[in-house]
């Protein structure tokens, strides 16, 4: 008979990288874990110590059909599937050995956790809280849009437990991208859900998708991140149509697990920050649509939105004036040039010399800007505003670096300011050494702009023909490697795991059942096959193994033995 540890193993082995990370993952196995081969992983699977954690981190669903598993019933396809890729129960979808005696202590310690809670509803929100409802997803999606801005420009940085850092907050708070009211981290677990965000290292890095959504609607901004919200809850709040267990349910969804009440706490927290809920836990009509599996309604939400709109008012005090809502597009190409006040249905914008700079410096021109406020502007565009425009164009690209021979080399058509940029002590680190009427530096062109440009020197960079170019301060995360892809996270593991594996899947078992007995000194039977076929049992004290023999003390006979190891058929306990 096969046993629990060999039989996993087995499955471990032939199963794909992708399907062993998820495994790993679910199990929160340490990607530091010392394992040698693909038994060491069983028996580390198999473990009562794991095996305890894993029946604490499943949910309600879960520990009922395994605990029907246990008591003779056999598993539905679906509980199958669902408990197979935790190591859990074998291929027939009993539980393992070592399972069933965690599972039985378990269930008599905590018996209400095996018992299914009955199906709840939610009720209906009002219309007054409907429209409440929608208010707030309306604020919520403007914060997390101007979250992802801040982010464009630099990656947020986080802790080691994923939170965003203090600076960050503060760095947020002073740009007036969080209201009082709001919550960054919660922000974050919501855009991280729907893919606009990913982390990278110690930084939270706006993706592609990310960039994409800044350019879509309100209604549609706030689709996209609750389809990915719904996508991303526990599998103990899903159900099988693709939605989601009623509010009320999730609290209870994790009996065993100590730290669920706080992450049930924050999706909840999630939900009602993005209208799905209402702070008594009613549910507008799109909710109740999105929790029966449907696609998200933008339609439903933005009837209950203030309707977006594309002119503003430019006033001579170099402000622009929004009556209403604009529309997301809009306002984010006019934030490149012009520095946000104020934040609501109706908001306002200042144009500065740094304002105009900054959108230069991603690639706007002074005939670029103008024919963008042209198009925006219900009063055309101030007198002051125009001479502002002509005057940071004009001082904007006195300084001009390019990418020369392994060099950035910066040309400035004002001696003096080349001389100022020289004795910076903010630049020193780049090292500029003169070179005719040229600096020159080892340090590559793009982090020579971004210390000019924090400096606010007027910089423009240059490609290989010459031609200015915009520049980025980090690319995207689409581009770079992502830290919470399971099979990234455990590529480590898996190869040493690969590379200890053995075709004779039966030789190694033998070997590494043999190297236990001798280093427990354990009393076993081995079954030897003898020159003639015939086989033998032998009640052995194991005592040493080595040059491919197994050496111990035949009590029977009360002789020291050694065997070759290749005679040896099977091995068991003696007791």
């Amino acid at each position: 008979m096969v046993s629990d540890e060999r039989a996993l193993a087995g499955r471990l082995a032939s199963a794909d990288d992708d399907a062993l990370a998820r495994v790993f993952e679910a199990r929160g196995v340490a990607p530091t874990a010392p394992w040698h081969d693909f038994f060491d992983a069983a028996a580390a699977l198999l473990d009562a110590a794991s095996v305890e954690r894993a029946l604490v981190r499943l949910p309600r669903n879960a520990l009922v059909p395994l605990k029907a598993a246990l008591e003779g019933a056999p598993l539905s396809d679906a509980d199958r599937a669902a408990l197979r890729p935790l190591a859990l129960v074998d291929d027939a979808g009993a539980p393992f050995t070592a399972v069933a005696v965690q599972l039985g202590a378990v269930a008599a310690a905590h018996p209400g956790a095996f018992v299914l809670s009955p199906a709840e509803g939610a009720p209906v929100a009002s219309e007054t809280d409907t429209a409440a409802a929608a208010e707030r997803a309306f604020a919520t999606v403007g914060s997390l849009a101007d979250i992802l801005v801040a982010g464009l420009h630099s990656p947020l940085a986080r802790t080691g437990t994923g939170s965003v850092s203090a600076v960050e907050r503060r760095r947020l708070t002073d740009a007036g991208a969080l209201g009082e009211t709001d919550d960054v981290d919660d922000l974050i677990v919501a855009a991280g859900s729907a893919g606009l965000v990913t982390a990278v290292g110690r930084e939270w890095v706006v993706t592609a998708v990310g960039g994409a959504w800044l350019e879509t609607t309100t209604a549609e901004r706030w689709a996209q991140v609750v389809e990915g919200f719904r996508g991303a809850l526990p599998t103990g709040l899903r159900t099988a149509d693709g939605g989601f267990l009623s509010a009320a349910q999730w609290a209870h969804a994790y009996p065993l697990n100590p730290e669920w009440p706080e992450q049930a706490e924050r999706l909840l927290r999630i939900a009602e920050a993005w209208g799905l809920l209402t702070p008594a836990g009613s549910e507008p009509a799109w909710t109740a649509a999105l929790r029966a599996g449907e696609p998200a309604s933008p339609a439903a939400l933005a009837a209950h939105l203030p309707a977006e709109i594309d002119r503003v008012y430019l006033q001579a005090d170099l402000t622009a004036i929004a009556p209403g809502p604009l529309a997301p597009a809009l306002d984010l190409r006019l934030r490149t040039i012009a520095a946000r006040e104020s934040r609501a249905q109706a908001s306002t914008y200042r144009f500065s010399t740094g304002s105009l700079g900054a959108g230069m410096t991603e690639g706007e021109t002074a005939e670029s800007i103008r024919s963008f406020l042209r198009g925006l502007s219900l009063t055309g565009i101030p007198q002051p505003l125009d001479y502002l425009i002509d005057s940071t164009a004009a001082r904007h690209g006195l300084v001009r670096i390019r990418a020369a021979a392994g060099r950035t080399r910066l040309e400035a058509a004002d001696p003096a300011l080349r001389e100022t940029i020289l004795v910076d002590q903010a630049l020193r680190p780049l090292g500029f050494l003169r070179d005719g009427d040229e600096l020159v530096t080892r340090v590559e062109r793009d982090a020579v702009y971004w210390a000019l440009a924090e400096g606010r020197y007027p910089v423009v960079a240059l490609d290989d023909a010459g031609e200015p170019v915009s520049l980025r301060r980090r690319g995207r995360a689409a581009d770079r490697g992502d830290d919470t892809d399971p099979r990234q996270a455990y590529a480590r593991l898996i190869g040493a795991l690969r590379e200890g594996q053995e075709t004779d899947s039966d030789a190694a078992w033998l070997g590494r059942e043999l190297e236990q007995a001798v280093r427990a000194k354990s009393v076993i039977v081995v079954v030897v096959r003898m020159p003639d076929g015939s086989a033998r049992s032998l009640t052995l004290e194991a005592s040493g193994l080595g040059g491919g023999r197994l050496r111990g003390l035949d009590r029977a006979a009360d002789v020291e033995r050694t065997l070759p190891v290749s005679s040896i058929v099977s091995v068991r306990s003696a007791s």
